[in-house]
Parts: structure tokens; sequence; C-alpha cells
């Protein structure tokens, strides 16, 4: 990576600044404090979580399943009790398996009065909450999100490392084609075979307790669970009417063509689309030398 950028620090005190110098610049910004007046913010914890849900049957991921590591349409790959997965997570050893998305209102709604939407992210999306757990050193590959709505994530019960890269280095990230992802891997940097990636400036930080990360539209986000532990993300629609008819333009055309020619051709769609991707990494890279 070329450089790492400071990322803005905003105390809850100056929240009323949000919305004029972050969201509407599309600026990223760690707050501090939000949830601290919810109950979220002084009771979430693993415990908290077992006693209340912890005999929920939930889907589950597992990062060492390489067939879902090359695929933008992964599925869960077991289900299992919730108690169950959280003792696996509590525990101060590396994790493969993490629950990602889940549906607040619909699989934990007595849940759902902990943490409502914050204030600043109220709007169309406001009732879509998802939840988030993972272990130590439990990974989420490197996207951005595919409806290319806003997010604003809030950590809670151990620390999270997050890496940011804005949306003009996504060809420099070897995005493949018709995707929200790339195959890089950020923990072990190839500059040999990924040139571009020495070009890329990041934002990084990890979120304690209680801390919020705004995350704008179509940013890049690598996250690592630091310690077992969980995150709450809320979504709010761009400000720009162009970004928003991308996002619904990736949901409706791009990805179900994705699906399809990566059921009809497998292996030769994902070898094709990398072939893309390097291609415009390199013009990317040759245009740098000429600015």
């Amino acid at each position: 990576m070329e450089m790492k950028q400071e990322i803005d620090v905003l105390d809850f005190e100056d929240i009323e600044r949000f919305n004029e110098d972050y969201f509407l610049t599309q600026k990223p910004v760690v707050i501090k404090g939000l949830a601290d007046q919810k109950v979220a913010g002084k009771q979430w914890n693993i415990k908290y979580f077992k006693e209340k849900a912890g005999d929920l049957e939930v889907s589950v991921f597992d990062n060492t399943n390489k067939k879902s590591a090359k695929s933008a349409f992964t599925s869960p790959d077991l289900k299992m009790n919730f108690g169950d997965y959280l003792s696996i997570i509590q525990k101060d050893e590396t994790t493969d398996l993490r629950i990602f998305g889940m549906r607040i209102s619909k699989e934990l709604p007595q849940l759902n009065s902990d943490f409502p939407c914050p204030s600043i992210f109220e709007g169309m999306l406001q009732n879509l909450g998802l939840m988030f757990f993972g272990g130590k050193n439990t990974t989420v590959r490197i996207h951005y999100d595919i409806d290319m709505s806003n997010v604003l994530l809030t950590h809670f019960g151990g620390k999270k490392k997050v890496v940011l890269v804005a949306p003009e280095y996504t060809n420099l990230l070897y995005c493949l084609p018709y995707c929200t992802y790339s195959l890089i891997n950020l923990d072990k940097l190839d500059f040999v075979k990924y040139p571009g990636l020495k070009f890329i400036k990041t934002y990084e930080c990890t979120l304690n307790h209680g801390d919020s990360i705004f995350m704008p539209s179509g940013y890049w986000h690598y996250m690592t669970y630091l310690e077992g532990s969980m995150s709450v993300s809320y979504r709010k629609l761009s400000p720009s009417i162009k970004t928003n008819l991308r996002g619904l333009m990736n949901i409706t055309l791009l990805m179900p063509f994705d699906k399809l020619m990566g059921k009809t051709l497998g292996a030769k769609w994902l070898a094709a689309k990398e072939n893309i991707a390097q291609k415009r990494a390199d013009k990317a890279i040759r245009n740098l030398s000429f600015s």
C-alpha cells in the first residue's frame, strides 16, 4: 500500500457536524459515543446474547470454504445453535466461523429496541438493521456493498480492525467485473502478482466497544475481528441519485448476469473476469505514470 491515511474521529457531542462534514462530502469517520445511552452500549456482549437468544438456530459461514471465496453468491455453510456458536467465538482462539447479515427485526426481534437506527441515519432503510459476529482473527473479504448504500457500522463486545479504500482505487484493487469484490488478500499482499496495490491509499482503524464507523457509498472495506465480538450495520441511501441508480443496476442487472454466466461457464467465467481485472489494473497503473 502506498500510504495509510488518518481517519477523522467525531465525538458524540459534535454529532451535529456529521451530515455536513461527512455524509454530504462522503468522507469516512469514526464516531465515539453513539451507543453509550442505549441498552446495547451498556450491556451487549457475548454473555448477553447467550442469555437472550442462545437457543436460536443460526446460519454460519466458514471462511475455509474455498469455493465461496471465489464466488459472489455465497450461502451459509452450516446451521448451528447460536449459544454453541457464541461459545466458540468467546474463546481466545482463532476461528473461521462467522455470522454475516443476521436481520435483527426478523431473527432477533427481542433485541430490536436495544440499538435502533441512530437519528443521523434515519431514512427509507432505517429498519434494515443487520448483525455480524466473528471470533479472534475472523476476517471478512474485501468488498464494497452491492447496493451502493452508505453504511454505519457500530461494534460491540471487543475489538475489530477496519481497512477502508476509496472507490477511486477500484481498478487498482483488481475488482472482478460484474462483482463488488476482489480476490486479493490484504493480509498477504502480493505486489508481484498485483502491482497496482502499491498505489493504493487506505484508512485503517480499530473499533472498540461502542465505536461506530461511517463507510460512504462504494467504499471498499476489509474487516478483521481481533476478539470475539459483534457489529450492527444500518444503511442510508446515497445523496447522489446517480449512485443510487448504479446500486439498483448492480442488483437488478449485473448480479443476475454474473450469476447466470457463472453457472453456465463455471471456472472459465472466473478466469475471464480475472483477466479483465488484470487489464483494467494495468491500464490504471499506466495512467498514473502519465499523471
